[in-house]
This record gives C-alpha cells, sequence and structure tokens, in this order.
C-alpha cells in the first residue's frame, strides 16, 4: 500500500471515530426503527403480491380445469350423436387443457407454499420490530439514566472542588467581619449617645433577670436554700430602692446646670450694661 493509501485509510479511521463519537443514541434507535418500519411495509408489498399471484394462479386452474371437462362433455355429445372424428377432436382438445391444468396446479400450490412461507416471514419481521421498539424504550431511558448520573456526577466533582469551598470560607469570614463591625458600631453608638444611663439601667434590669430566672431553677430543682429567695428579695429591693436615689441624683445635677446657666446670662447682661 502506498503512502496515499495509507493516509486514505488513516483519514477514514478517524471520520468513522467521529462520526461514532457524535452518534446519539437515541437519534440512531429513532431511525432503525424508521428503516425497520419501511422495510417492514415493502415486505408487505410483497407478500400482498405473491398472494395476488398465488389467486390469479388459483383462478387459472380452476378455469382450464372447468374447459377440460367441458369438452370431455362435448366429446361424450359427439359419440351420441355418432360424430367419432368430432369426438376425437373434442377429447385432444380436453388434454391440451388437462395437461395446462396440472401445469397450474403444480405453479399454484408452490405458489401456496412460498405465500404461506413469506407470511410467517412477516409475522417474524413484525415481532423482531415491535421487539426492537420495546427495546428501543428501554435503552433510551437507560441513556437518559446515564446521562442524569453523569450530570450529578459533574456536579459532586465541581462542589469537591477545594476552590469552591475556599469561596465559602472566605464569604463566610467576609460576613462575619461585617457582623463584628455591625456590633462595634451599635456598641459605641449606645456608649456615646448620651444615652449611656439608660443602657446601665437595661443591662441592670437584665442581669437582675437572669439571677431570678436561676434562683426560679435552683428552687425547682430543690437546690437553692431556704435564705436564697429573701436574699433575691432584699437585692431587689435594694436595686429599686437604689433607683429613685439615682433619678434624684440626676434631677439636682439637672437643677444645677440650669442655676449656672441663669447666672451666666445674669452677668453678661451687667456686662453689656
Amino acid at each position: 500500500m502506498g503512502i496515499f493509501g495509507r493516509l486514505a485509510s488513516l483519514i477514514k479511521s478517524n471520520l468513522n471515530d467521529l462520526i461514532s463519537k457524535s452518534e446519539d443514541p437515541e437519534k440512531m434507535l429513532n431511525q432503525v426503527i424508521l428503516e425497520m418500519n419501511t422495510q417492514l411495509m415493502d415486505a408487505k408489498k410483497q407478500v400482498a403480491l405473491a398472494i395476488a399471484d398465488e389467486k390469479r394462479l388459483g383462478k387459472q386452474f380452476d378455469t382450464e380445469k372447468a374447459t377440460a371437462e367441458e369438452w370431455e362433455r362435448k366429446a361424450m355429445m359427439a359419440v351420441r350423436a355418432g360424430e367419432d372424428e368430432l369426438a376425437k377432436e373434442a377429447l385432444l382438445r380436453q388434454k391440451e387443457h388437462e395437461s395446462l391444468s396440472a401445469e397450474l396446479e403444480r405453479q399454484w400450490h408452490k405458489q401456496k407454499t412460498a405465500v404461506e412461507q413469506l407470511k410467517s416471514a412477516l409475522r417474524v419481521l413484525n415481532n423482531k420490530i415491535e421487539e426492537a421498539k420495546r427495546k428501543k424504550n428501554v435503552l433510551i431511558a437507560r441513556k437518559k439514566r446515564a446521562e442524569a448520573q453523569k450530570a450529578i456526577h459533574e456536579t459532586m466533582s465541581g462542589l469537591s472542588n477545594d476552590s469552591a469551598f475556599e469561596t465559602f470560607n472566605r464569604m463566610e469570614e467576609k460576613i462575619v467581619q461585617m457582623e463584628a463591625e455591625a456590633d462595634a458600631q451599635t456598641e459605641v453608638a449606645e456608649q456615646y449617645s448620651g444615652d449611656s444611663l439608660q443602657q446601665k439601667f437595661r443591662d441592670l434590669e437584665t442581669a437582675r433577670g437572669a439571677d431570678m430566672a436561676l434562683d426560679e431553677l435552683k428552687r425547682k430543682m430543690g437546690l437553692a436554700s431556704a435564705a436564697a429567695a429573701p436574699a433575691a428579695n432584699v437585692r431587689v429591693s435594694a436595686e429599686e430602692s437604689a433607683a429613685p436615689a439615682v433619678e434624684a441624683q440626676t434631677e439636682e445635677t439637672t437643677e444645677a446646670a440650669e442655676l449656672e446657666a441663669v447666672l451666666a446670662q445674669a452677668k453678661a447682661r451687667r456686662g453689656g450694661a
């Protein structure tokens, strides 16, 4: 084989490989079923033609047989009339038609046998096509299941990639940082917005609520001493009594500030006069 022959074989091999890889199983199966149905239709036409030939031979056999019987009847009629020569001619004609009838009968029986064989082959072909259709549906279902499994595997392979998890971890760290900054801004706003006194009282109420809940839990468990409840009441009373004192101190501070402001205004008017 020359170099051009080897090159042609290589190109043909590569083309066949590309065609094989590009084949869609579902489309190929549908195409095969379509071609099989076309073959089935052609086979039905051939069987129909064979049946027509068998019927035609049967009718010709019946016609020749009836003609031979008719010439025999005419020969008998000629004998009765004393026309022996005429009877001989009729008998010769009878023999011709009997010979042709016998040949047609043989051909008719052969055609009938061939028709039965064609019918049997047609039934086998039809059964194979029906089986192929059922198998096609099964194969297509298997193909779709394989595609789904492949897609799931590819998705899982993508998720197992370290870069994906690194992205999640990086986003989590970023969100944690954002939350910390938001909490810090809230804390700064509360501490330096001039409302720190109210925040202290809220913290005090929260702590007192936690202490009361803890004491209640201990009493349910039978772990709290008899003096625990009075102590808690005393602590609550002390805190409640401390609250008016703090409020009174706050009011005194406010009144002193207002008094200083009035004195400053009086000095300012006196200096202007």
